[in-house]
């Protein structure tokens, strides 16, 4: 009787121990866009306390944080990921400035806003679909798990811990279940939330954020896995009621189904971190991250109370190098491409954008090539997907999903300005993809101070060395006032007038991924009208000076500046040699001293040299500050007159003001300058700007009392020009208000306002 009394307890104790060992932990990941880095801390917390974690479903950014988890990344491991710069811009859709492809960026324009269209469809379909650029977050994904769906062969089970994700059929109004397939494909699909990233199709289907239908899938971990105990972490905001005039959130409501933030099996714990932030910025990544560590601590005598079994983090970190040994993204070797969406004369241009020789590639190496082909304006998305071969080569095929962008581009946009310089932009693009890509494009700028006309045709040529050529044509006008717009009288004449016609022919290469060098040739007649003497009268005529050259010239551009203007990250170098030969043509006018027509002389021969540098250094949060450097050696000679030789010398004109006056003490042939800038963002896209920049002409021009131009003792003279703005970055341009600071002028201070972009086509004597 003892005896079996003693064999029954030893028995029922053996049970107690079994199911110890053999209870099992899901977790389950809501969405919630950046809310979602909260689950990061909810990770922390379980393994600082050894709780186990045997199962792992997640929806929207959870999916991907469950994925980092699944595919053997470490809490410590995600959370200096999602705090780096690149994971950053990526969840903005901005690519790394290391892998903008210079060669392939359009052109510096005064454009708010370019809409795509196509006239072969109707109008609704050329509405946005998406606010960010896919293009990143594509790559991204496809990077980081390529190797690891390889080794699990393409089975969610064979991860490192058995995972599973969701997205929503919109038009089955249906949740769909990813228990194997392409790992970064299912994940991307559980991410695209509406209007924000774009959906992709998987299996005939197009997909949207899982988010939609189910935002936090206990039910699908119970029915996946059926384990134990369930840990939910919900970072979902609350939905609000939509009003009459908030689209977004009647979309949202009509889009989404309400989600039980509940754990569907009888153990189980849900919890909430504070994640009151927007539901994209990631920029709050440590507060996240500590509110789901908070949070998960304050729930962890609950859990410690139900789940008896504790994990061991030393086998746990054991395991983890061993899986991810195996499937490190080195051993991602590309030896074909297989392109999809696209006729075959596009698939050559793809093909030869990326794969050269049919040499294999690894993952690095086509990164540059990838962001290189994506940089193109003609090509609207390229979604990638890696397969390994099941014929055990090793190898893998590169698979894309690429879509040809809309034919036509509209740019609109312009400047409004408490000066007379306000102007309206127009931009038209046509495009063509074929073998090689055609691009036509055409722009005008109408203003009182500045009208321009444009057209350029672009042929881009794929090859290991992509190069393009594009010849173009250029008309511009300007029109300097002394009165401003208030008082201006229609009748005065003009203090001066400009009048710019070229032809050029550029061809361009790259030199990297975020620099080009640009080859070109061109002839230009370059046209003054001007008055050399400030006592005019309506009844006089200018002076006309025109200089009719050709000219050749090779220059070099790096640029990774945040913005077009008002940037306050980034670095920009341009160098430029330029050579111009050409002849002057005078015809006097009423105030002029030489009464001797000329023309077609003399010729002018020159060589001209110019550098500038701008670059933006971070000091700390909130505050930069910049370096402007800039120098010019010009062999040219005088002109006929000081007014004509002042007009056509090279200008420094660091500042936007100072683009649209004409001072001819900021004018010489030789000279250096450098600048300053001290930029402080006390909130985001809100900049104050304090800039001030000193310009010294080796030898400074001066007039002589015949009206000929002549040249000072060196360094004789030097100026000095300020500005402090307030700039607000808004979507389609910025709004600035500032005070401009002319040193040596009757009128040394300007007030300044205006909203848009201060860009023009550029000048032949440039």
């Amino acid at each position: 009787m003892i005896l079996k009394t003693k064999y029954s307890l030893l028995l029922g104790l053996a049970f107690y121990v079994n199911g110890i060992f053999a209870q099992k932990v899901g977790l389950v990941l809501s969405g919630g866009g950046s809310s979602g880095l909260c689950h990061i801390g909810v990770l922390k917390a379980l393994e600082e306390n050894n709780i186990p974690v045997d199962y792992i479903t997640g929806t929207s950014i959870g999916s991907l944080i469950g994925a980092y988890y699944a595919a053997g990344y470490s809490p410590a491991e995600m959370e200096a990921l999602v705090k780096s710069g690149f994971f950053q811009q990526v969840t903005k859709g901005d690519m790394p400035a290391k892998y903008t492809y210079f060669l392939k960026k359009r052109d510096d324009y005064a454009s708010w806003q370019s809409f795509k269209i196509s006239f072969n469809t109707k109008f609704i379909n050329n509405l946005p679909t998406n606010v960010i650029n896919s293009v990143p977050i594509d790559y991204y994904l496809m990077e980081t798990f390529a190797g690891v769906n390889a080794y699990a062969k393409n089975n969610f089970d064979s991860l490192m811990i058995p995972y599973r994700c969701i997205a929503s059929d919109v038009e089955s109004k249906e949740t769909v279940i990813f228990r194997d397939g392409d790992l970064s494909s299912s994940i991307r699909a559980s991410m695209s939330y509406p209007f924000y990233l774009r959906p992709i199709p998987i299996g005939g289907r197009l997909l949207f954020d899982g988010g939609l239908y189910n935002n936090l899938p206990t039910d699908v971990m119970y029915d996946e896995f059926y384990p134990d105990f369930i840990i939910g972490s919900s970072v979902a905001e609350q939905t609000k009621s939509p009003s009459d005039d908030n689209l977004y959130l009647q979309l949202r409501h009509l889009l989404m189904t309400q989600t039980n933030f509940k754990p569907v099996c009888e153990n189980g714990v849900l919890i909430q971190p504070w994640c009151d932030v927007n539901i994209f910025n990631f920029e709050e990544a440590k507060r996240l991250i500590d509110s789901g560590y908070v949070s998960t601590m304050r729930q962890m005598p609950k859990i410690k109370q139900c789940v008896e079994r504790m994990a061991d983090n030393e086998a746990l970190k054991k395991r983890r190098e061993i899986f991810k040994k195996a499937a490190i993204k080195d051993s991602v070797i590309f030896d074909r491409v297989e392109i999809h969406g696209v006729n075959k004369k596009q698939q050559y241009f793809i093909r030869s954008s990326i794969f050269y020789q049919n040499k294999p590639f690894s993952l690095s190496r086509l990164k540059k090539q990838y962001f290189r082909l994506t940089s193109d304006d003609k090509i609207k998305s390229v979604y990638p997907i890696a397969e390994k071969d099941t014929n055990g080569t090793g190898f893998y095929k590169l698979k894309l999903m690429a879509k040809k962008e809309k034919s036509f581009f509209v740019d609109i946009g312009g400047n409004i300005s408490n000066r007379p310089i306000s102007e309206a932009f127009l931009g038209l693009q046509y495009n063509h993809l074929g073998r090689i890509g055609f691009t036509a494009y055409a722009n005008g700028y109408y203003g009182k101070l500045h009208g321009s006309g444009h057209g350029k045709l672009r042929l881009d040529f794929p090859a290991r060395i992509p190069f393009y050529i594009e010849p173009s044509i250029t008309y511009s006008r300007w029109d300097y006032f002394r009165s401003s717009a208030l008082f201006y009288d229609f009748e005065k004449p003009a203090y001066l007038v400009q009048q710019d016609v070229f032809g050029e022919m550029n061809i361009g290469l790259p030199l990297g991924n975020t620099s080009k060098v640009v080859i070109s040739g061109g002839y230009a007649e370059w046209g003054n009208k001007y008055y050399q003497a400030d006592n005019f009268t309506k009844l006089d005529t200018a002076d006309a000076s025109y200089f009719d050259f050709g000219y050749g010239q090779i220059s070099y551009e790096m640029n990774t500046l945040n913005r077009k203007q008002y940037a306050t990250d980034g670095t920009k170098l341009h160098f430029r040699a330029k050579f111009i030969d050409g002849a002057e043509s005078f015809y006097p006018g009423t105030t002029s001293l030489d009464t001797v027509q000329t023309r077609n002389y003399p010729y002018h021969t020159w060589t001209q040299f110019k550098l500038t540098f701008d670059s933006y250094i971070r000091t700390f949060k909130g505050f930069k500050i910049g370096v402007f450097l800039e120098g010019v050696y010009s062999s040219q000679p005088f002109f006929k007159n000081y007014t004509s030789t002042i007009l056509s010398a090279p200008a420094f004109n660091p500042t936007l003001e100072s683009q649209t006056l004409f001072i001819p003490q900021y004018r010489a042939h030789q000279y250096v300058a450098g600048g300053l800038k001290a930029i402080t963002t006390p909130w985001k896209k809100f900049d104050i700007r304090f800039e001030g920049y000193l310009f010294q002409p080796i030898t400074s021009i001066v007039p002589t009392n015949k009206q000929k131009a002549k040249y000072t003792e060196p360094f004789l003279y030097r100026n000095f020009i300020g500005l402090v703005a307030l700039v607000y970055n808004t979507p389609v341009g910025p709004l600035s208000i500032g005070v401009n600071y002319y040193d040596k002028n009757p009128n040394s201070f300007s007030f300044f306002f205006h909203f848009g972009y201060i860009i023009f086509n550029k000048k032949s004597i440039d």
